[in-house]
């Protein structure tokens, strides 16, 4: 029997579905949008050709076609939705590059677009540390008042080796101010971490984990890297061929990692979800489900549950 307690399901992990049913009463559903932004590590302000793993639709791949109006990529989605849960409510997710990154005005009208949409009761908003302005952080003080906020931060990684690999362009220490930053607001903040990056050690993987568990964030979530085609990683891999981790190899480290995780802390996502078309390695993200179902019975079989190994004060 499951005693995880924040589960109505089968699930030994908090998951977002389960957050969103007890915080709205409601099927939630969050719907990917591309608003056409860049990224302050592609225009040379950090650095120049972005992270070293991103595709070119900059991680959005399933948000909507930028040449398409909010409206219209929102609908699109929306319509689908609502065929099968007809009394869904609705997140509008910012996720392609750097959605904080223009001048407070454009934000604005962008957001409040979204905000105006009908059963839209809030915004995700997806960014990096380095991108988000003072003015900026004002609005959004002013916007969470309104609104259901929450803010997603990109770290991947606590290794600053690593980082430099891929590109990151931004430190640990810049990261972890702007956390600081966003809680004083009181605007919940999500971060975004990615197992098997190359050459990390299982113990780097967990060391990030155990980073994150000491700060007030609300939810985190968990990739596997993609090797997609056409990015510099890409040639990294074909000139390199650094280790890939196995699927066995991933769900044990992601059940570890769950055990590091204070329990009210959300997962948002806990493996990656790349379009087959563009996928170079691993071959087994393409089926996300059975990923998902291996992880549950891996939590069975070792009878553990997210926040397990969390010392209690």
């Amino acid at each position: 029997m499951n005693t995880f307690i924040y589960s109505n399901t089968n699930k030994r992990y908090h998951t977002l579905d389960y957050y969103y049913k007890q915080k709205f009463h409601s099927k939630v559903f969050k719907v990917s949008l591309n608003a056409g932004f860049t990224c302050p590590n592609i225009d040379g302000t950090k650095g120049f050709g972005g992270c070293i793993y991103c595709s070119k639709t900059g991680s959005g791949e399933f948000a909507g076609n930028k040449e398409d109006s909010l409206k219209k990529q929102f609908d699109t989605v929306k319509e689908m939705m609502l065929k099968k849960w007809p009394n869904g409510k609705f997140i509008g997710y910012f996720q392609a590059r750097t959605n904080t990154y223009a001048d407070v005005n454009t934000l604005k009208k962008l957001y409040e677009t979204v905000l105006s949409f009908d059963n839209v009761i809030g915004l995700n908003i997806a960014t990096r540390p380095d991108a988000i302005s003072e003015e900026c952080l004002d609005y959004l003080t002013e916007l969470n008042k309104k609104t259901y906020l929450t803010i997603e931060l990109g770290l991947q990684t606590t290794n600053e080796k690593t980082a430099k690999l891929i590109n990151r362009c931004h430190s640990l220490e810049c990261f972890e101010e702007m956390v600081k930053k966003l809680r004083e607001r009181k605007i919940d903040v999500v971060v975004h971490i990615i197992n098997g990056l190359p050459y990390e050690t299982k113990e780097d993987m967990l060391n990030t984990v155990k980073y994150l568990n000491n700060l007030d964030i609300q939810g985190i979530k968990i990739h596997m890297l993609s090797i997609l085609k056409d990015t510099p990683l890409e040639k990294l891999y074909q000139k390199e061929h650094f280790k890939v981790l196995t699927k066995e190899e991933y769900i044990d480290i992601v059940v570890d990692q769950l055990e590091l995780l204070r329990p009210e802390i959300v997962i948002h996502r806990i493996t990656g979800d790349p379009k087959e078309d563009d996928l170079v390695e691993p071959d087994w993200l393409i089926k996300k489900f059975c990923v998902l179902n291996d992880i549950d019975k891996e939590m069975v079989k070792r009878d553990t549950y997210q926040g397990k190994k969390v010392k209690k004060n």
